[in-house]
């Protein structure tokens, strides 16, 4: 994992933990990191996992348009985010989940695999962790980052201005 700066809290609230690959960063990520965080109320500390660029590979068979150093560093950039850090190589939930100790585990509304993969590390480690989905926010139409380089490829015709 990276190092990153640690904002401080002064009253100790509860971690939250969330996730994704925040590739072409937009309003829907925004949106889905203020929902985790005031899921987990006043003096809420929200750490986010950003996917490496391996794992996004892995998992989602395509590639990202920015790198994982400058993913993470926009991530951490956003006034709601306390810490963002770089996944590990080897994605597992069980070790994600041991290494930040998290209150609640926050997952995107079109994060299924990572809900199911989250709610299985606390059943099997008997861990008292609240898994909550965050609803959808924004125009369905540009509410992914793929949606959005599809709507680009459709502004430019592959052409650049």
């Amino acid at each position: 994992m990276v190092r990153s700066k640690r904002k401080n809290v002064k009253k100790k609230g509860k971690i939250v933990l969330a996730s994704g690959t925040f590739d072409l960063l937009h309003l829907g990520h925004v949106k889905y990191l203020e929902g985790a965080k005031q899921a987990g109320g006043k003096n809420a500390r929200l750490i986010v996992i950003v996917a490496r660029d391996t794992t996004v590979g892995k998992r989602k068979g395509g590639k990202t348009v920015m790198p994982e150093d400058q993913r993470r560093a926009l991530v951490e950039s956003l006034k709601v985010v306390d810490e963002a850090i770089l996944g590990y190589e080897d994605f597992d939930m069980g070790s994600v989940i041991e290494a930040i100790k998290p209150d609640i585990i926050a997952v995107g509304h079109d994060q299924t695999d990572i809900e199911a993969q989250a709610r299985k590390a606390v059943e099997e480690k008997g861990l008292n962790i609240q898994v909550l989905r965050i609803g959808r926010f924004g125009k369905p139409e540009l509410n992914s980052s793929l949606k959005i380089k599809r709507k680009i490829m459709e502004l430019y015709n592959g052409k650049y201005e």
